[in-house]
């Protein structure tokens, strides 16, 4: 008797977001218009691959500016930088283009408005985390980071009636909510962000894995172990009793996980291009015949313009 076709439902939305997506075409469009090699700061976005396949066109990734040739052209990464960092840039001569993810420049500028305005500033996120360090940074004043529910309690501020908070924007609503929920019960007073600025390709991501948990057996999802947005759907997907693994890759998908199984669902980290998720397809596809599948969900069109002097459309 032949074997039943594998159920492959695929999530919707999942992978590259605006703001991965104008970042990666900014590398592109300076190695296109200047030629290599170009310089960047930091992994553009937190994806082997593509740091990979840009690195063999011409772009050359470095930890920190001494490595880069005065002059040449540079390129900060979609997760921002500290204004330290601007200021030694501009110092060396750098040609400076900046791929930060606006929804990150937008954290930056709420920040410092609330700093200029007296405020202690908490910021959500994860200590360490480049995007974290690189809002540190832009800010005037102190930043207190906190991470979970415990580290509200344990915080220790000038003014409890001047308190604002800020949040990393690979957090989504659901991830800070009970954060947010402790923030407002210890500082009644606190100001922050609407819900709306909170960034939407986290949360759509979020949403659709969890609905995709719902129609599946187990669980693959295609993403950097870097990745904050990935690591978050991971725990996402085993957090619903359904195994779930997080894949860089179709070589890390091992033949055990479709034993004895009838469907599996796929979703991508915002930093994984769409080309990984096919291969990982196509592996499945070599164990057991399938039968592929896309989860209705929300369909994205957000689009970011690129700086001025890389556009097509504004340049001469």
């Amino acid at each position: 008797m032949p074997e039943r076709p594998l159920r492959v439902i695929l999530a919707q939305p999942r992978g590259f977001c605006a703001g991965v997506e104008r970042a990666i075409q900014i590398v592109e469009r300076s190695l296109e218009k200047f030629g290599p090699p170009v310089y960047v700061r930091h992994e553009i976005v937190h994806n082997q691959h593509v740091v990979e396949s840009l690195r063999a066109r011409g772009a050359r990734f470095v930890e920190t500016l001494d490595e880069i040739p005065a002059g040449a052209v540079t390129i900060f990464s979609a997760h921002g930088v500290s204004k330290a960092v601007e200021d030694a840039a501009e110092g060396r001569g750098l040609h400076v283009i900046d791929a930060t993810c606006p929804l990150v420049t937008k954290v930056h500028r709420e920040g410092r408005r609330y700093a200029g305005a007296g405020y202690d500033v908490v910021l959500i996120g994860h200590q360490g985390h480049a995007e974290v360090e690189g809002t540190i940074g832009q800010i005037d004043g102190p930043v207190h980071i906190v991470s979970s529910v415990a580290g509200v309690a344990a915080l220790q501020l000038q003014d409890p009636d001047r308190v604002a908070y800020i949040t990393q924007t690979t957090l989504s609503v659901d991830d800070t909510r009970d954060i947010i929920q402790a923030l407002v019960e210890r500082f009644p007073r606190i100001v922050g962000p609407h819900v709306k600025d909170i960034c939407y390709a986290t949360q759509n991501r979020q949403t659709a894995v969890r609905a995709l948990a719902r129609r599946v057996d187990a669980l693959l999802v295609v993403g950097a172990a870097n990745s904050s947005n990935s690591n978050r759907l991971r725990e996402i997907g085993s957090g619903t009793g359904k195994p779930c693994h997080l894949i860089d890759d179709a070589e890390a998908v091992d033949s055990a996980w479709v034993d004895g199984i009838a469907s599996i669902g796929i979703t991508a980290g915002a930093s994984a291009p769409e080309v990984l998720v096919q291969g990982v397809v196509e592996r499945l596809a070599s164990l057991r015949p399938i039968h592929l599948e896309t989860l209705s969900g929300t369909v994205e069109d957000v689009h970011f313009r690129l700086p001025d002097e890389l556009d097509p459309q504004r340049v001469a």
